[in-house]
Parts: C-alpha cells; sequence; structure tokens
C-alpha cells in the first residue's frame, strides 16, 4: 500500500496486500516490479488476491514459516482544510473515495483470504482527527471517525476465525502534512505543537513501530482498536 506525501512512512519490511491511486493511473504489474510490493486495484470486483501470482509467491514464502499475517497501512488525504461552510462536493468525494472507499474495499478483498486462512493482522490508518473534531478539517475528521467505526466493525466480523483489525490514529507526525496543515509557518506549527501535552510531533518511526507491534504475534489478543500516537492530546 503506498503512503500519500507527508504521512508517516510504511514499516520497515511490511507487505503491502493492496493499493490505491485517486486518479489509479499505474498499472498494478508494473507497480509489482518496481517496487517488490504487491498493489492491487481494490475497485476491481472480479480481484481475487488469492490468485494473483505476487501474491501467491509472498504467501507460500510466509505460509512455509508457519504463518502469514497481512500488514496495512491505507493512503491517507485532506485535500481541502476549510470552515465547514466552505467545504465543496468535490472535497467530499475525494476525501472519502480514498480514506474511507479505499478502506472499506481494501478491508474487503484482504478479509477474504484471511478468513479462508484462519489468521492475519490488519492495520488502517486513522488519525486524531478520528477521535476529536477538528475546526477547519471537518471533512477529514468525519472520513477518518468512518475509517474507526469500520475498523471495530471488521473486528468483530474476523475475531471468531482469528483475524485481527486494529488501527493507528497519529497525531501530529513531522512531515510535509502537518507543516501544510500549520500554514507553511513554523510560527503556526509552534502554535499548533504548544497544544500537544508532549510538546512534540511524532517522528515517522514512532508511528511505524506502533504498526510493527500490533502487525506482530506480542498484540495477538488486541483488536477491534483504535490505537491514538498523539502525545496524549486525546487525553485531555
Amino acid at each position: 500500500m503506498r503512503l500519500a506525501p507527508g504521512m508517516p512512512g510504511r514499516a520497515p519490511g511490511a507487505k503491502h496486500a493492496s493499493g490505491y491511486s485517486a486518479k489509479r493511473k499505474r498499472n498494478p504489474a508494473t507497480a509489482i516490479s518496481a517496487t517488490g510490493h504487491l498493489l492491487a486495484d481494490v475497485f476491481d470486483e472480479s480481484l481475487d488476491l488469492g490468485r494473483m501470482p505476487a501474491f501467491a509467491r509472498a504467501h507460500q514464502l510466509d505460509r512455509d514459516g508457519g504463518r502469514f499475517p497481512i500488514r496495512q497501512e491505507l493512503l491517507n488525504v485532506a485535500r481541502d482544510e476549510s470552515p465547514l461552510v466552505e467545504q465543496s462536493v468535490a472535497n467530499y468525494e475525494d476525501t472519502f473515495a480514498v480514506n474511507v472507499l479505499g478502506t472499506l474495499l481494501s478491508l474487503k478483498h484482504e478479509m477474504r483470504v484471511m478468513l479462508a486462512q484462519g489468521s492475519g493482522s490488519i492495520i488502517n490508518l486513522s488519525s486524531i482527527a478520528g477521535q476529536v473534531g477538528i475546526a477547519g478539517a471537518s471533512v477529514y475528521a468525519a472520513s477518518k471517525h468512518a475509517v474507526e467505526g469500520l475498523t471495530k466493525s471488521a473486528a468483530l466480523e474476523g475475531a471468531v476465525a482469528g483475524v485481527r483489525v486494529n488501527a493507528v490514529a497519529p497525531g501530529p507526525v513531522a512531515t510535509e502534512m502537518l507543516d501544510r496543515f500549520a500554514g507553511g509557518s513554523e510560527e503556526g506549527k509552534a502554535g499548533f505543537l504548544a497544544t500537544i501535552p508532549a510538546r512534540r510531533a511524532a517522528t515517522p518511526d514512532e508511528i511505524a513501530q506502533t504498526i510493527v507491534f500490533l502487525a506482530s504475534d506480542k498484540a495477538r489478543y488486541l483488536t477491534g482498536q483504535n490505537i491514538a500516537v498523539d502525545g496524549a492530546y486525546t487525553a485531555q
């Protein structure tokens, strides 16, 4: 799964089971060859991950090792940060297509494989905006609330089969997206970070390590949770 520019980097060594691009211009086969990761068009109703050659090779390799967890970091987009009364249908459709529909369809195709094999771990990418309201980012916040609802619902459906579904909800992360959210000014960024009890942004690696933990056997009884990695912002 490719991450949008400015979002936390993917966990080292994580295998990606699905991918989504708003314009969908890339050929999935080319993406596999160029990156070594498996990308698939989740909008294709005929998609069967289990029958894709690259997926089958990865599946067999991990089955030889005794298990096959699937780790997932979903695309994230916040296109128009402006007051609710200035929001548009286009911004709503673009944001929900990536953040919500992309999540739903990825879950659909991945859980088909994992339910059949009786194991698996999915980690969705949420945000603190999925747990609180954010003035000026109403559409983005609504989309992340939806991601957290999908995560809990999918966890309930997968639990009896040994499939775990969780979400990581980052607070501010030291990326381009934070710079953009702060209006591109150091003063704006400092003012925002002053609202974080830890008084700093997370590093991309701190988000990645949380994802690694959730995907591991150390978290094998942890499912249906939205883990805030936010320097205690949502604890206020």
